[in-house]
């Protein structure tokens, strides 16, 4: 299966179990490999065929503003699922760094993968 990503995607959300982290937005970074058969695209050289990767970053950005979820896992997992289903997608890596979250380490967070490559 090919594969087109997405690399350093950075939104900002409210995400944290802290009362102080509720009332603000954090930095998320975003790295994304979704699975798609880009043959058809190639072939034709033409948009409409592809996995329109711009599409898919402004649509995690307005995820990213719509929700607040005290946990990265459940943002990584709605918003897995969200994609997947959005975008039709058969497989995908999802990782999710929250930097700063612990002050000695350049981030933390989760990686999934989900669906069949």
């Amino acid at each position: 299966m090919d594969k087109v990503f997405i690399e350093g995607l950075e939104v900002d959300t409210v995400i944290g179990v802290y009362d102080w982290e509720r009332d603000i937005r954090q930095c998320l970074r975003i790295d994304l490999t979704m699975g798609w058969d880009i043959r058809t695209a190639a072939a034709n050289d033409e948009l409409e065929h592809t996995l329109n990767y711009a599409a898919v970053a402004e649509r995690i950005t307005a995820f990213a503003h719509e929700t607040t979820f005290e946990l990265v896992e459940t943002f990584a997992e709605r918003l897995a699922a969200l994609l997947q289903a959005e975008f039709k997608l058969p497989w995908l890596r999802l990782r999710i760094t929250k930097p700063g979250a612990v002050p000695t380490a350049r981030g933390v967070g989760v990686e999934i993968e989900r669906g069949q490559a």
